[in-house]
Order: structure tokens, then C-alpha cells, then sequence
């Protein structure tokens, strides 16, 4: 399987979440996904997470990284759908992908792309604190807590593991994901008490 693989550094900065999701968004426009599409939507909510956990709780800059896996598509050239590499991305992408190469800094068209599996988000930080999700309870008024809570409802598998003197969170969502209903599951009747 060939995977598409693109990279975004990100800064210890919060500010950068926002450059993060406009990131994400281009890039998801460059492979054919329509960005009102609920797996675009997912995406850049997972993301959003993702980076915030990063760069608010561990006070480091971070590595976004996406990995699309790609089918043959038409004009494709054979060795992927960029026609090759630039800088900022090489290697293979962590799912153990056969191709790596890196997207089109520029808007250029939309390229019609056969997705054949998951997307995977990953995040790397230098802190080699584990994720550690937190539940925000009943308080409908917390501003925190709910982030790898939305990640683990919305992606079909999400974990972290050791990478070098940090650590890698990553997740995968399917290309037929619809973005999850959040109130589905309110015990109302327990809140109402």
C-alpha cells in the first residue's frame, strides 16, 4: 500500500493549534476530500486535540504529521501522487507503509485520490509524559479534560508510544467515519438530578 505522507512543525505556541486545523484543511483539499465532508470535519477536530495536548500541556514544539493511504487514482505518476519529495517529510509513515512522499505546498488542483484505508494523525513531542486522559465529569462548564475523550469517540483506534527522548500520539480514522454525535450518550436523566 502506498501512503502519502506530509508534515507540519509546530511551535510551543497556542496560537499554532489555528495554523494547524487551516494546515490540515489544505491538505485534505489537495487529496480530493471536500472540506465540509464529515471526515474532514473529524480530522481537524482531532487534530485540534491533538496539537493542543502537545503544545499547551507539554510546553515543547511538536510534529503534526498526516499519512494518507492512497489507491491507484487517474494521472497519478507511478511512483505517487505528488511525482515526488520535499523537504520536510521523509521515511515511512508510522503504519509501516511501503511509500512516503510529501503534498504540494501550494493550493494547486485537487487530485482525485482512492483512499484504501484509514488516515492516521500523529503528534510528536519531546515530553515523555504519557497521555493520560482525563475525564471532565458532569461539569458542563469545564473549559479541559474532554480532549483525548473526543479523540477516542471520534477515531476508530488512537494510542501513544516512546519516541526518542519523547513520545508519539497517534490515531486512525476511516474514510467512511461520521463525526460522532457527543450529546448520544449524555445521561440526561443523571444530569437533571
Amino acid at each position: 500500500m502506498q501512503v502519502l505522507q506530509v508534515q507540519l512543525a509546530v511551535q510551543a505556541d497556542p496560537a499554532e493549534v489555528g495554523r494547524a486545523r487551516r494546515w490540515v484543511r489544505s491538505r485534505l483539499l489537495n487529496h480530493g476530500v471536500d472540506p465540509d465532508a464529515p471526515i474532514a470535519e473529524t480530522v481537524v477536530l482531532v487534530v485540534s486535540e491533538l496539537v493542543t495536548n502537545a503544545v499547551v500541556h507539554t510546553g515543547c514544539p511538536a510534529v503534526l504529521r498526516l499519512c494518507f493511504p492512497l489507491g491507484d487514482f487517474p494521472g497519478a505518476p507511478p511512483d505517487g501522487p505528488s511525482g515526488g519529495s520535499s523537504a520536510g517529510s521523509s521515511g515511512v509513515c508510522a503504519s509501516g507503509s511501503a511509500h512516503s512522499s510529501t503534498a504540494p505546498a501550494g493550493g494547486g488542483e485537487v487530485r482525485e485520490a482512492a483512499t484504501v484505508g484509514p488516515l492516521r494523525v500523529e503528534v510528536a513531542d519531546a515530553s515523555q509524559v504519557a497521555p493520560a486522559p482525563r475525564h471532565a465529569g458532569a461539569d458542563v462548564d469545564a473549559t479541559n479534560g474532554r480532549g483525548l475523550e473526543l479523540v477516542e469517540l471520534l477515531c476508530d483506534r488512537w494510542g501513544w508510544y516512546p519516541d526518542g527522548s519523547g513520545k508519539r500520539v497517534w490515531c486512525e480514522i476511516s474514510p467512511d467515519a461520521r463525526p460522532a454525535d457527543p450529546l448520544a450518550t449524555v445521561d440526561w436523566a443523571a444530569l437533571a438530578q
